[in-house]
């Protein structure tokens, strides 16, 4: 047996690679090209396919319609909808580390299935309270002078934060980790299998919103939620089935790292909080050991520990537990790379419904923004093309740089969007506490530079997202009504120029984005990849939040230039600690070598 077939076995993807007979023998290959086909889809990567597509098609379903569901409910209001947004970041960037340490500390199986379960069955409850509130929504506001509307509010935000954080889970274990143990840590094949799941993403984030958003508009909200019901019970049977094969047919992912030493603290907190449970008022003393200073500084914890209530000590644990992630994220050789990809998300420039907003208040139709965004999509998919073949020749570490110039370079229209015709940017407005007479003439340059303001409603200062009555969600595209039809810009140099940035920055932003995620995968110690990755969530949502609290800030279609240079200039700081990254990695290979 050759060395590669023996590899592997070992790794457990067998039906992955071609023996040296087959790869010699073309001809009788060609002739069992439908055997060869039906090999692989039974195989381990096919079935990780459409396992995760149906999870990501079930979850862009979800995040596009539980916001359309928030502003319905409270009467066309983004009240709910801010909260839920400020809950799902808030809960994942504490329990991040928390999330990844449950993945690390538990077996693959039981960690791909209960976050299967616990996300499928949240979306699931979600739904049916959803449906009941929509039915009956008159009747449940009398009730206790409409408190139970509240409950119901908080019981469907609770569910929903629970489902995110539930998939939050099974994207490490199953992104992060099964896949590079698929893969037999062969970094060609990671770097495939990483690029086609991205794919799948990239399409899913334009088809699924688009189908529940026509089932909501053909039927009725009821029925939109109906229709992610069934969906999600279908799914999770499916992707139970898959998960389950896919891990019996790969024996490698039975095996984990055993628990290390310094956990033994946390074995000893559950032995003990069992004989408590049980109702013993003491414990029993340990085995004599010999006395070292080791034991004795562990033994001198462990004691201080157990002395206080069992409350106590289990919140104690899970602040340790998240300090101890985030100084294991500090300390990885991959630490700027991942810092530098975090970094990546405090902008404006992506088809959100902030850049979507501001296109509008330009002139851009709603029909013209879906096809930009369509357009997106297709330089996104070219990014995880152009990943592959950037790999294979200049190698991951070079693969980035290349990716980043690409990126900068193309944002760099963007910046010259904000000083282009037709530009809306008037600094005046942040300007306050200027005297009278620099205010008249501000103002009559202002005036000026309104005229290329798209009108909404006849104001001339109106929010980038405006009442929301008047707006349709498709999408993450805003669509507005009662806006007057000839009005327009006095030109679109500006806005030509934006979008042209953003979307063909796309290309080396997914580019970039799985250089990083590869990078985390390959140097990244087994026993601490989920813990690891759940900071890496944490640090992403913490970036995003930055970037709501600019536009809260700066909420002004004349503000949105000043968004844009901030955006960029973060951009560059996240690229920079890449560089930083791949500098120091060049410098320790060529000492190594």
């Amino acid at each position: 047996m050759s060395q590669r077939a023996g590899a592997s076995q070992c790794g457990g993807v067998v039906v992955e690679f071609e023996s040296g007979d087959i790869r010699d023998d073309r001809a009788k290959r060609d002739v069992n090209i439908p055997g060869s086909a039906l090999i692989y889809l039974k195989g381990p990567k096919f079935l990780i396919y459409v396992s995760g597509a149906l999870s990501m098609w079930g979850d862009r379903m979800w995040h596009f319609a539980i916001s359309v569901f928030l502003i319905e409910l409270y009467g066309r209001n983004l009240l709910l909808t801010a909260v839920f947004g400020l809950v799902v970041a808030g809960s994942v960037l504490l329990l991040g580390a928390l999330i990844g340490d449950w993945v690390d500390r538990n077996p693959r199986n039981k960690v791909a299935h209960a976050s299967l379960f616990i996300q499928n069955i949240s979306v699931t409850v979600c739904s049916i309270v959803l449906m009941l509130v929509f039915s009956y929504k008159q009747r449940i506001e009398e009730i206790w002078d409409g408190w139970l509307t509240v409950v119901c509010y908080t019981v469907v935000i609770i569910l929903a934060d629970v489902a995110n954080l539930a998939s939050t889970a099974l994207t490490i274990a199953i992104q992060r980790d099964w896949i590079v143990v698929i893969t037999g840590y062969n970094r060609g094949h990671l770097a495939g299998m990483n690029a086609t799941m991205r794919r799948i993403d990239q399409v899913t984030n334009i088809l699924a919103p688009l189908a529940v958003g026509q089932v909501m508009t053909l039927a009725s909200n009821v029925v939109g939620c109906g229709f992610i019901l069934g969906w999600n019970l279908v799914s999770l049977i499916v992707e139970f089935f898959f998960l389950s094969r896919v891990y019996r047919i790969v024996p490698a992912l039975s095996i984990k790292p055993p628990v290390l030493e310094e956990e033994e603290d946390q074995v000893f907190l559950q032995r003990t909080e069992r004989r408590m449970s049980q109702g013993e008022s003491t414990v029993a003393p340990p085995q004599p050991q010999p006395l070292t200073e080791g034991n004795c500084n562990s033994s001198l914890h462990l004691k201080e520990i157990t002395n206080l209530p069992l409350c106590f000590q289990r919140f104690r644990w899970l602040v340790s537990t998240c300090k101890d992630g985030w100084r294991a994220y500090y300390r990885q050789p991959v630490f700027l790379a991942g810092m530098g990809l975090a970094f990546l998300y405090t902008t404006v420039l992506g088809f959100d419904c902030i850049t979507t907003g501001y296109a509008y208040t330009q002139g851009i139709s709603g029909s013209l923004l879906s096809l930009l965004m369509g357009v997106s999509a297709i330089t996104g998919l070219m990014g995880t093309v152009m990943f592959t073949r950037l790999r294979k020749s200049y190698g991951l570490v070079n693969t980035g740089i290349i990716s980043s110039c690409l990126h900068l370079g193309c944002l760099l229209l963007c910046v010259c969007s904000v000083f282009a015709p037709g530009s809306p940017m008037d600094l005046s407005l942040l300007m306050p506490y200027i005297t009278s007479n620099s205010s008249t003439d501000l103002g009559g340059m202002a005036s000026q530079r309104q005229k290329h303001t798209y009108p909404l409603r006849g104001g001339s200062n109106q929010p980038l997202l405006p009442d929301r009555s008047s707006i349709h969600w498709t999408n993450n595209t805003v669509l507005f009504d009662n806006v007057p039809s000839d009005a327009a810009p006095e030109s679109y140099i500006s806005i030509i120029l934006l979008f042209l940035g953003v979307i063909t920055a796309r290309i080396g932003l997914w580019s970039f984005d799985l250089t990083v995620t590869q990078l985390l995968q390959e140097n990244i110690c087994e026993s601490e990849r989920g813990v690891v990755n759940g900071v890496q969530s944490s640090m992403n949502y913490l970036m995003d939040l930055l970037h709501f609290i600019m536009v809260i800030s700066a909420p002004q279609p004349q503000h949105f230039g000043i968004l844009v240079i901030i955006s960029v200039l973060f951009i560059t700081t996240g690229h920079t600690m890449y560089f930083l990254y791949a500098h120091k990695a060049k410098r320790k290979h060529r000492l190594d070598t």
